[in-house]
C-alpha cells in the first residue's frame, strides 16, 4: 500500500515536470499490479503528450472494453485518430462519445469538450472539402499546442496570417530502449517509437538566394540524426519504403551485446538515436527565399520539415517535391527531402538529394553530414567518413559531428578512429554521456580495459540512470569473466527500470555462461514477458531447456524462434541454429531412457547435417537431403521420453562431490573464461569415468604382460607397435564418411583387435570419445563433433579458426597469446624463408633485407607490410613415432581486413593426410603410455617411479592439442583426458592452472613435445599428489546409466 502511494506521488511529480516516458513506466507498474480504468486513461494521456497516437488508441480501446461509456476515452481516441490524419474516424468516435454523454448522467465538462470537438471537426471538414489546397490543422489544434520534449515552450506553425513563421523551441529527440508495452520510446526509422523534434524558424527578410552562400547563413535542419548511438546490425530488407509514424512499429530493439566484433553485411541499418549533447543547435531557418517567389514556398518548406519531425515522411516528400518543381536545386528542400527519403529507407535517392544540395551549395555543412549518415547506413564506411570529415571543416569544434563520426568509426570497426573522435568530442562536451559509453566500447575493443572501464563509469557519473551505459559496463565485465561485477551492474539496471528487457537477456546470458541454466530460464522468461518477439531470449531459453532435459519446452521455443519474422542477418543465423538445435533436442529426447553409451551424435547424425550445423549454414539442403528426427510426440507415445526425476542417493552425492572437486581444476584463470559449474561437474564426471575405464584396460594389459615370457613380451610389443603404425587410420571410418559403410558407427573403433596377441585393447579414439560425449551432452548448443565424421568437406580441410586480432579488435580470450604467436611465426619464416598465399602458392622471402625486416616486426601488420599480401605459414611438430618426421602443426594466418586492420589467427585444417599422420602419432603416444604403466610400474604409488607415466601423458596431450580433431572443444577435452589418465595412474591434480596460462596454447606454440612437457611439468607436477581414493568412487557408468540420468546429474544441485 505504501509503495503504491509513493508511486502515485512520483507519478504526479513526473507529470508536473513533463517527464512522460518515466510517468508511463510508473503506470505500467501500477497496471501490472491492478488494472484500474483511470490508470489506462492516464497512460493514454501520457502517450498523447509524446504523440504516440497508436498507443493512445490501443489504451483507449482497452478502457472502452471495460467501460463503453467512458467519455474520456472517446475524447483521447478521437484526438489520436485526428492526429494520424483519420479525420472521419475521429468524428465517428466523438459522435459515439457524445451519444453516450447525452443519454446518461455524465461529466458536464467532458460533455462540453466533446461538443466543441465535434463542432470544430465538422467545420474543418467543411473547409477542407471547399479548399483542397489548404492543409487544415484539424481538431488536434484544440488538444493544445505542440510540446517540446525538453521544455514547456510551444509552437504552432499552422498560423501564418502575418506571412511570417512563428518562432518555436527546438525540441530534442530522445530515444531509449523500448519495452513491449512501449513504456520507453524509440525512433521510428529503426522500427521503434520516438519523441519528435519541433522546429525553430526565425523570421527573416526575404531576399535573393545566392549560389555561394556560406554555412553560417543557414541554421541546421531540425531533423533526427541518421547516425546511431547504439548499433543495430540490420539487413537492408528491414528498411521500409512507406512513411512510418513514430509509434507504427511494435518490434523490439535488436540486441547488440555480443555483436560488437561480428561481421556486418555490406548494407546495414543504423538505429536512430541522439544523445543530449548531439541535439543542440539542430535548427533550420527557411532563409534566402527568392523575392519573386510566393511566401507560400517558405510556409511549405516549414510544413515539410514539420512532417518529417512527425514521422509523416510521405507527406514531407510531397511538400518538398512541390518546392523543387519551382527550383530543382533549392538546397534546403533537397536536404529536407533527402532526410525524409532516408527515414523511408530510400537511401540511394536520399544520397542523390544530398549530393544535389552540395552541388548547389558546397558550403552546406548539413548536407555533407546527412549524406555521410546515409552512406553509413548503406555500409559505405569510407565514403561516410569522408563526408563527415568534410562537415567538420565547416564546424571544426562540433562535438555533435565528432560524436557521430566516432560512432560511425565504431560501427565499421575503426576503433582507433572512434577513440580519437570520441575523446575529442568529450573535451568539447564534457557531459556527453553517449560519447563516453561508446568511447568505453571502442577502448575495450582495443584491449585498453582500464580506460574502457573509466569511460563507462564516467557516462554513469553524468547520468546515474543511463541504462545503456550500465548495460555496456555489464557486458564489459562479462567479457572479462568478472561475473560478480557484471551481476552488480545488472542489478543496478533493474533497480532503475524493472521492465528493461535487455537486462533480463544479459543476465540470462551471463547465468547461462556460468552454468546456472535454471536461473537463466527465469530471467529469460521475464525478458520474454516484456518482449515476446526477442529471438535472442527465445533461442537462449530454448537452449537452457534443452540442456536440462525439458525437451518439450525447448522444442516449443525453437519453433517460436523459427516462426519469427526477422530484420537482420545476425538474427537469421540464430534462426538457422534453432533449426539444427531442435533436431539435436529431438534426437536427445529419443535417447533419454537409453544407456548413455547409445547417445552417439557422431555416429547417428548425418554428416551433412553436422557440417551445416558447424558452419551455421542455411538448412535448405539439409531439409531436402537429410533424414529428420521424428516429432517429440512420437517419442512420448512410445514412452521414450519421461520427466527425469533426480534423487540424491548416497552414491550419487559422493560421486557428484568428487566430480565437482576434480572438475573445477579445468578452469582457465584468464580474461574471457567464466567459471561454469555445469562444465566443471561434467569434466569431473568424465575424468572419473575415464580413470575407471582406463584402469580396467590397463589391468588387462598388465595381466598379459605378467603372464608373458620376457622375450615374448618384448618381441610382441615391438610387433604390435609396428602393425599399428603401418595400419590405415581406423578413425576415418564411421557413418557418412567416404571410407565407411552405412553400417559403421562412431563406436566401431572403440576397441582395436590386436591379432598379434589375440587380445583387445582400448584405442586412443575411444579414450577421447568418452570426454567428447560428456562435452556434447553438457552444452548441447555447441556443435562439438569429430571433424572426420563430417561429409566430403573433410577432404578439403575443414577445421578450426581461432582469432587473436580481428581488424583492430583484440580478442579478449586469445590476444594475450599474440606476441608468442608472432615470435613463432618469425621463427618459422626464418627457417623456411617462405610463406604461402591464399591460393597456397609459395611467396619467396629469402632476400636478406626482407628477412631482416621480418625479424624486426613487432606486430602482424608489420609482417603483412613485408610480405605484401594475405599469407599463411605452418608450424610443425616433431614426431616421436617416426624419427625425423615433422607433422604439420597449426597454420598462422594474416589476412587484411579492409583498410583498418588485419585478421591475425591460427587455423587448423584437418585434411585426410594430416589426419592419418596424427592418427599414427596418437596411436604411438597411447601405446607408449600403456607400456610405461602396465609393466613393472603398474599400480605404483611411488611418485618418482611414475615420472615416465606423467611424461607420457603430457606427450600424448601435446599431440592432441596440435591435432585439434574436433570442430570445437579440443582444449577442454584434452585437459579432461589428462586429469582422467593421471587419476588412473594414482595421481590427482589438486592445484589450479596458473593465472594467464592456457594449456592448449602452450602446446600449439611449441615445436617439440619435450619442450611442452618441460614447460607444463613446472607447475603441474608440484600440484600432483599420489592418491588411490578415486578407486572408492561409485562406478560412473552404472550410477548414471541413462542419458536422462546424466542430464539430470549435470542440471541438479543440492544448494
Amino acid at each position: 500500500m505504501a509503495s503504491t502511494v509513493s508511486d502515485r506521488i512520483e507519478l504526479a511529480k513526473l507529470c508536473s515536470s513533463k517527464e512522460w516516458s518515466k510517468a508511463i513506466r510508473i503506470l505500467d507498474s501500477l497496471l501490472a499490479q491492478t488494472c484500474v480504468i483511470q490508470d489506462i486513461c492516464n497512460r493514454a494521456f501520457c502517450y498523447s503528450q509524446l504523440e504516440l497516437h497508436k498507443h493512445v488508441i490501443k489504451d483507449c480501446d482497452k478502457a472502452l472494453q471495460l467501460d463503453p461509456k467512458l467519455l474520456q476515452a472517446y475524447i483521447f481516441k478521437g484526438r489520436a485518430l485526428s492526429a494520424l490524419g483519420k479525420k472521419e474516424e475521429a468524428l465517428i468516435i466523438w459522435e459515439q462519445g457524445y451519444e453516450h454523454a447525452v443519454h446518461q448522467s455524465a461529466d458536464l465538462k467532458q460533455l462540453l469538450e466533446l461538443k466543441e470537438l465535434l463542432k470544430i471537426a465538422k467545420q474543418n471538414t467543411a473547409v477542407a472539402s471547399n479548399n483542397h489546397s489548404v492543409q487544415s490543422s484539424g481538431p488536434e489544434s484544440n488538444t493544445g499546442p505542440l510540446l517540446s520534449t525538453k521544455s514547456g515552450e510551444t509552437c504552432d506553425i499552422s498560423k501564418a496570417s502575418d506571412r511570417k513563421l512563428k518562432t518555436c523551441s527546438s525540441g530534442m529527440l530522445e530515444s531509449s530502449e523500448k519495452s513491449n508495452n512501449s513504456s520507453v520510446l524509440q525512433n521510428s526509422s529503426s522500427n521503434n517509437a520516438k519523441k519528435h523534434k519541433k522546429i525553430e524558424c526565425e523570421p527573416k527578410e526575404l531576399h535573393e538566394r545566392q549560389a555561394n552562400r556560406t554555412n553560417n547563413n543557414c541554421k541546421k535542419l531540425g531533423y533526427p540524426s541518421l547516425v546511431c548511438s547504439e548499433l543495430s546490425d540490420i539487413s537492408e530488407d528491414s528498411w521500409k519504403s512507406s512513411a512510418v509514424t513514430s509509434e507504427s512499429s511494435e518490434q523490439s530493439e535488436p540486441n547488440e551485446l555480443q555483436e560488437i566484433l561480428s561481421q556486418l553485411n555490406n548494407k546495414c541499418d543504423v538505429r536512430v538515436e541522439l544523445s543530449d549533447e548531439g541535439k543542440r543547435n539542430k535548427k533550420f531557418c527557411v532563409t534566402r527565399v527568392n523575392k519573386t517567389k510566393s511566401i507560400n514556398v517558405d510556409f511549405r518548406l516549414s510544413r515539410g520539415i514539420a512532417q518529417v519531425n512527425e514521422g509523416k515522411y510521405g507527406n514531407a516528400v510531397s511538400i518538398f517535391d512541390q518546392i523543387l518543381e519551382q527550383d530543382p536545386m533549392y538546397p534546403e528542400a533537397l536536404i529536407g527531402r533527402g532526410t525524409a527519403l532516408a527515414f523511408q529507407r530510400e537511401l540511394d535517392a536520399a544520397i542523390s538529394d544530398f549530393t544535389k544540395a552540395i552541388q548547389s551549395n558546397p558550403s552546406a555543412g548539413e548536407a555533407w553530414k546527412r549524406r555521410g549518415q546515409a552512406r553509413a547506413a548503406l555500409g559505405e564506411s569510407v565514403e561516410a567518413i569522408t563526408d563527415l570529415t568534410k562537415a567538420l571543416e565547416f564546424e571544426p569544434d562540433s562535438a555533435d559531428i565528432l560524436h557521430e563520426r566516432g560512432i560511425v568509426n565504431f560501427k565499421f570497426k575503426d576503433f582507433k578512429g572512434a577513440v580519437e573522435d570520441l575523446s575529442t568530442c568529450v573535451k568539447f562536451d564534457k557531459d556527453n554521456k553517449s560519447a563516453y559509453t561508446y568511447l568505453g566500447l571502442a577502448l575495450s575493443s582495443l584491449g585498453e580495459y582500464r580506460k574502457a572501464e573509466e569511460a563507462h563509469k564516467k557516462a554513469i557519473q553524468i547520468e546515474r540512470n543511463f541504462l545503456e551505459a550500465w548495460a555496456h559496463l555489464a557486458q564489459f565485465y562479462q567479457d572479462l569473466a568478472n561475473s560478480e561485477k557484471a551481476l552488480e551492474c545488472l542489478h543496478q539496471i533493474l533497480q532503475i527500470d524493472g521492465r528493461y528487457a535487455k537486462a533480463y537477456h544479459l543476465r540470462g546470458l551471463l547465468l547461462h555462461g556460468m552454468g546456472e541454466h535454471r536461473n537463466a530460464i527465469k530471467d529469460l522468461s521475464m525478458g520474454l514477458a516484456i518482449d515476446s518477439a526477442n529471438i535472442e531470449c527465445l533461442y537462449l531459453r530454448a537452449s537452457c531447456y534443452h540442456a536440462i532435459g525439458l525437451y518439450k519446452e525447448a522444442v516449443k521455443d525453437y519453433d517460436a524462434a523459427l516462426d519469427l519474422e526477422l530484420d537482420s542477418m545476425e538474427k537469421f543465423v540464430l534462426q538457422c541454429l534453432a533449426f539444427y538445435q531442435k533436431e539435436i533436442a529431438l534426437y536427445t529426447a529419443s535417447k533419454i531412457n537409453s544407456e548413455f553409451s547409445w547417445f552417439d551424435i557422431d555416429g547417428d547424425i548425418d554428416p551433412l547435417f553436422k557440417e551445416y550445423w558447424c558452419k551455421r549454414l542455411h538448412p535448405k539442403n539439409v531439409c531436402e537431403k537429410v533424414y529428420r528426427q521424428p516429432p517429440l510426440k512420437e517419442s512420448l507415445k512410445k514412452g521414450k521420453q519421461r520427466k527425469q526425476e533426480f534423487t540424491f542417493t548416497k552414491q550419487k552425492t559422493a560421486l557428484l562431490q568428487a566430480a565437482d572437486s576434480i572438475g573445477r581444476n579445468i578452469q582457465y584463470h584468464c580474461p574471457g573464461f567464466l567459471h561454469n559449474r555445469r562444465q566443471h561437474r561434467m569434466a569431473g564426471l568424465a575424468a572419473i569415468e575415464i580413470a575407471q575405464k582406463v584402469s580396467k584396460a590397463w589391468r588387462a594389459l598388465q595381466a598379459e604382460w605378467r603372464n608373458s615370457t620376457k622375450g615374448t613380451g618384448k618381441s610382441g610389443k615391438r610387433l604390435r607397435r609396428r602393425e599399428k603404425l603401418n595400419s590405415v587410420s581406423l578413425n576415418r571410418g564411421g557413418a557418412g564418411c567416404s571410407t565407411s559403410s552405412s553400417s559403421d558407427t562412431s563406436t566401431s573403433y572403440s576397441l582395436i583387435d590386436d591379432r598379434s596377441t589375440g587380445r583387445s585393447m582400448m584405442s586412443w579414439n575411444h579414450l577421447y570419445s568418452l570426454a567428447v560425449k560428456w562435452r556434447q551432452i553438457s552444452e548441447p548448443c555447441d556443435p562439438v563433433v569429430w571433424i572426420n565424421k563430417l561429409s566430403e568437406e573433410f577432404n578439403t580441410g575443414f577445421g578450426s579458426h581461432t582469432p587473436l586480432v580481428l581488424g583492430q579488435a583484440k580478442v579478449v580470450r586469445y590476444h594475450p597469446n599474440s606476441q608468442r604467436t608472432l615470435t613463432v611465426a618469425k621463427a618459422v619464416i626464418k627457417e623456411n624463408k617462405y610463406v604461402c598465399n591464399k591460393e597456397d602458392r609459395i611467396i619467396d622471402l629469402s632476400e636478406q633485407q626482407k628477412l631482416q625486416e621480418i625479424m624486426a616486426a613487432e606486430s602482424s601488420s608489420d609482417l603483412y607490410r613485408v610480405v605484401g599480401q594475405d599469407f599463411w605459414l605452418a608450424t610443425w611438430c616433431n614426431s616421436t613415432a617416426l624419427e625425423g618426421k615433422r607433422l604439420e602443426g597449426t597454420r598462422i594466418t594474416v589476412v587484411k581486413m579492409g583498410e583498418i586492420g588485419y585478421d591475425f589467427a591460427i587455423r587448423t585444417p584437418c585434411t585426410p593426410a594430416r589426419w592419418d599422420d596424427f592418427d599414427v602419432e596418437m596411436t604411438s603416444a597411447w601405446e607408449a603410455l600403456c607400456d610405461a604403466y602396465c609393466g613393472e610400474n603398474y599400480g605404483s604409488t611411488d611418485f618418482d617411479v611414475l615420472e615416465n607415466v606423467r611424461d607420457a601423458i603430457l606427450r600424448m596431450t601435446y599431440y592432441w592439442y596440435n591435432f585439434m580433431p574436433l570442430s570445437r572443444g579440443t582444449a577442454v577435452v584434452g585437459f579432461i583426458v589428462l586429469l582422467g589418465l593421471l587419476l588412473a595412474a594414482n595421481m590427482e591434480f589438486t592445484g589450479s592452472i596458473p593465472k594467464g596460462l592456457q594449456v592448449d596454447w602452450e602446446a600449439i606454440l611449441e615445436f617439440d613435445s619435450s619442450s611442452f612437457v618441460d614447460s607444463v611439468k613446472k607447475w603441474l607436477y608440484p600440484s600432483l599428489k599420489v592418491s588411490t581414493s578415486w578407486k572408492s568412487y561409485p562406478d560412473v557408468t552404472s550410477t548414471f546409466e541413462t542419458t536422462g540420468s546424466v542430464v539430470a546429474a549435470l542440471s541438479t544441485y543440492s544448494d
